[in-house]
C-alpha cells in the first residue's frame, strides 16, 4: 500500500512538472511583451551614450532581444530546430558586440579582431548544427552525426586558419612566410 502512494505521488508530480514547464498562448503572449519592453528600456539608456559606446550599447540590446526571443519560442513549442535557433541567435549577438567593440581598433588590431569574432561566431555556430542533429531522430543517425561533425570541425577549422592568417598580416618578409606556413600547416591548408 505505501509503495503504491510513493508511485501515485510521484506519478502526480511529474505530471505537474512537465505542466510547469510548458507556457500557455496567454503566457507567451505577456513573456514576448516583457522582452520587447526590456529591449525597449534598453535601447532607450543607450541614448545618453556618444560615439561608439552607444553602437555596442544598441548591439548588446538588440542582441538580448533576440535571444530572449528565441528563447521563449524555445520554451513555448521545445524542439532541437528552436534550439539551434536558439544557440544561433546567442552567437550572432556576440558577433555583433564582437564586431562593434572591434570599431574602437585600427588597422590590423581591427582586422584581427573582426576575424576573431567571426572564428567565434562560426564556431558557436557549427557546434549548435552538431547538436540539433544529436537531438533529431532520424534512421541514418550515426550517418548524419558524422556528417555534422565533419561539417563543423572543416568551417571551425577554416575559420580559425583565417584569423590566424589575418594575424599574420602584421609581419612582413621572412618572419610573415614563417608565420602562414606555419599556420598552413597546423590547420591543414594547402
Amino acid at each position: 500500500m505505501k509503495s503504491k502512494l510513493i508511485m501515485l505521488t510521484l506519478a502526480v508530480s511529474c505530471a505537474f512538472a512537465g505542466n510547469a514547464m510548458a507556457l500557455t498562448k496567454d503566457e507567451h503572449k505577456v513573456q514576448k511583451d516583457r522582452i520587447e519592453a526590456d529591449y525597449k528600456a534598453s535601447r532607450d539608456k543607450c541614448k545618453s551614450l556618444t560615439a561608439n559606446a552607444r553602437d555596442i550599447c544598441q548591439a548588446e540590446a538588440k542582441g538580448a532581444e533576440k535571444v530572449a526571443k528565441a528563447e521563449l519560442e524555445a520554451q513555448y513549442k521545445p524542439s532541437p530546430r528552436l534550439t539551434e535557433k536558439v544557440a544561433d541567435a546567442k552567437a550572432d549577438a556576440a558577433y555583433d558586440v564582437a564586431k562593434e567593440k572591434c570599431d574602437d581598433l585600427n588597422g590590423n588590431a581591427k582586422d584581427v579582431c573582426v576575424k576573431d569574432a567571426k572564428a567565434a561566431r562560426t564556431s558557436a555556430k557549427a557546434d549548435a548544427k552538431v547538436s540539433k542533429v544529436s537531438a533529431d531522430a532520424n534512421k541514418d543517425k550515426a550517418g548524419a552525426m558524422a556528417d555534422a561533425k565533419k561539417d563543423a570541425a572543416a568551417d571551425k577549422n577554416d575559420a580559425q586558419y583565417q584569423a590566424a592568417k589575418e594575424r599574420c598580416d602584421a609581419m612582413t618578409g621572412n618572419a610573415k612566410d614563417a608565420c602562414l606556413n606555419d599556420a598552413k600547416a597546423k590547420f591543414g591548408m594547402k
